[in-house]
């Protein structure tokens, strides 16, 4: 088991603010799985506009959070280093509830396919260990 601050996960990953995800990693096995957490609050962008009045974190943010938590067991191998993991596509996508600023999302992404330079992440994130989303995604890896 593993753990990582903001500084060494921007080392791996190159997302940057505004469209940076991960506060921290809590558990990571290269390769195999990650559990990340990403704090909500009310000072994201994203909720002037999303929703005035009702403020909700857009679905696909909520996708991209795990996005960048699951390309981080990845990038974390040998044969990754120093390149990048691109979403590649997504099956099996469900939103369950609403995530609002206060919010604590705990993102798992659990690796369940690799070949070559390609892999299949099974990540589902929740607030309060209640399930908010879930998805399939497809990762390539490439420079």
């Amino acid at each position: 088991m593993t753990t990582m601050t903001v500084q060494e996960i921007q080392e791996l990953i190159p997302n940057r603010y505004p469209i940076y995800f991960i506060d921290k990693v809590t558990n990571l096995v290269p390769g195999e799985h990650v559990t990340a957490i990403k704090n909500v609050t009310i000072n994201e962008e994203f909720f002037q506009g999303h929703f005035p009045g009702e403020p909700v974190m857009p679905g696909v943010l909520i996708i991209e959070s795990l996005a960048q938590a699951g390309s981080i067991p990845l990038l974390k191998m040998d044969k990754f280093k120093s390149q990048t993991a691109y979403l590649g596509g997504l099956n099996k996508v469900k939103f369950r509830k609403k995530v609002v600023p206060g919010d604590v999302l705990k993102l798992k992404v659990d690796i369940v396919k690799l070949k070559d330079y390609a892999g299949i992440g099974k990540g589902v994130a929740y607030v309060d260990g209640k399930k908010v989303c879930e998805a399939e995604m497809t990762f390539i890896i490439g420079r």
